[in-house]
């Protein structure tokens, strides 16, 4: 099987022919690695139910647990998600940042994304290398951290060709990225609540 190839990235300006060949590799269903704002991380388009099916396969992660997308811009946001005056004055203060907010889910979003109460994880990362990729792309990428098979956080893209780039399409090196990942909030009933503490820090 043969391995991802791997393109350096410049994670602040990106190159535009980079992020149109990663948008092009998520539109045919594929798979990409990536540096963002918390953790390297491995997605897909969220339109592509196969490339969803292949991702929780390569992370190893029970398909009842759904992952997180990211949006190019807040406006997207609630395409996705119910957004009351609430959640959007909040996301407004946090966005761009490392942030994932639980949120209510449209029908544009696969139920394989969705928990049982019709939850859904969204962020609009301060990452210009994913925005630019999820802008050209038209849709919000499904994300999650990349991980080896134990677990383990892979923090440089050499180390994911090693561990993954036999089951990954594409592979962008912005760098050794030390990181943490990003603070789960919750935004049901107009309350804030603090899920996962991670990079984000909610200030007040």
């Amino acid at each position: 099987m043969s391995t991802a190839p791997i393109l350096e990235v410049d994670i602040s300006h990106p190159q535009p022919r980079i992020v149109e060949r990663a948008a092009k590799v998520l539109e045919d269903g594929g798979l990409i690695a990536y540096p963002t704002d918390t953790y390297y991380g491995i997605g897909c388009d969220l339109a592509s139910r196969k490339a969803i099916d292949r991702l929780y396969g390569v992370k190893g992660r029970d398909r009842k647990k759904p992952l997180a997308f990211l949006c190019p811009d807040l406006s997207d946001v609630s395409k996705y998600a119910i957004v009351s005056k609430f959640a959007y004055r909040t996301m407004k203060q946090l966005t761009p940042g490392p942030f994932t907010f639980v949120l209510t889910a449209t029908k544009l979003v696969p139920d394989m994304m969705q928990t049982k109460q019709r939850q859904v994880g969204i962020r609009v990362p301060q990452a210009p290398l994913m925005l630019a990729i999820a802008s050209a792309l038209g849709r919000p990428i499904v994300t999650t951290s990349a991980t080896d098979l134990e677990g383990e956080v892979l923090i440089d893209a050499k180390d994911i060709k090693d561990k993954l780039g036999n089951r990954l399409d594409l592979i962008l090196d912005g760098g050794v990225q030390h990181n943490e990942p990003s603070t789960v909030v919750s935004l049901f009933d107009d309350q804030l609540e603090v899920l996962r503490q991670g990079k984000g820090i909610i200030v007040g």
